[in-house]
């Protein structure tokens, strides 16, 4: 498949620390990708990387043909063709629930506001939450409000979908309705990257998971081999101790 979004040898380091190492990776359009490794592997820092949340030391980032990575490029524009969704919910405590999913096709998308307010309402009615169309997010459950967030991020037809770890700071019994949601996306062909500590959703739900480990790609597969059957002692290490 024609790669979307391409990483070439991406370097980042802080503080003389390198987090990523080398990175060659490739994402095609419809495609999910489950990122997976222990804490402090680079999961989040490739992310943030790649959504131009971070500048890199050296390689270069691709998103179609385009160098985005060039410090000529208006990472602005880059990063108005992607959306992401983090650990914390990041909503506007200030604005009520539909100002927050309409906020970035009113401001970036520059769409009138009973237009941006009909598609954020249709968002929460996808997500269940059209009900709390008016409520602020401090009135929702951890759930909601990470939904509230999915419905944001999706709202101005992202190229890219980054999803970084985000059930991790929810109660258990919350994740199900979270994972859900991101189920339903990749079903309807969302184009998604995400880091993940949820091994069974992965399995079931990515095109392909890529296993990081200090900084590097140790292994990258269908799900069904790499978790079935690791070709690398490190993934099967990890695999072992983290699903044990």
């Amino acid at each position: 498949m024609t790669a979307l979004l391409r990483a070439e040898e991406v370097w980042k380091a802080f503080a003389g620390h390198e987090v990523l190492r080398g990175i060659d990776l490739d994402l095609a359009r419809h495609e999910v990708v489950a990122l997976i490794g222990a804490s402090g592997s680079g999961k989040s820092t490739l992310l943030r990387c790649l959504g131009l949340l971070e500048p890199i030391d050296d390689g270069r980032i691709l998103l179609g043909d385009e160098d985005i990575s060039d410090p000529r490029v208006d990472g602005n524009a880059v990063r108005a063709r992607f959306g992401a969704v983090f650990q914390g919910y990041n909503l506007f405590p200030h604005l009520s629930v539909l100002d927050n999913v309409s906020l970035a096709s009113r401001v970036v998308k520059r769409m009138p506001r009973r237009e941006a307010d009909a598609r954020a309402l249709a968002l929460l009615d996808r997500v269940g939450l059209a009900d709390k169309a008016k409520e602020h997010p401090d009135r929702l459950s951890g759930g909601q409000q990470q939904r509230v967030a999915i419905a944001r991020a999706i709202a101005t037809d992202p190229e890219v979908l980054f999803l970084d770890e985000i059930t991790s700071a929810l109660d258990p019994e919350l994740v199900g309705e979270v994972l859900e949601l991101v189920r339903s996306l990749a079903e309807d062909g969302a184009t998604i990257l995400m880091a993940t500590h949820e091994m069974a959703f992965a399995r079931d739900v990515a095109h392909r998971v890529v296993f990081l480990d200090a900084g590097r790609i140790v292994e990258q597969g269908p799900p069904a081999q790499v978790f079935a059957a690791p070709r690398e002692a490190r993934t099967r290490e990890f695999l072992t101790r983290f699903m044990a």
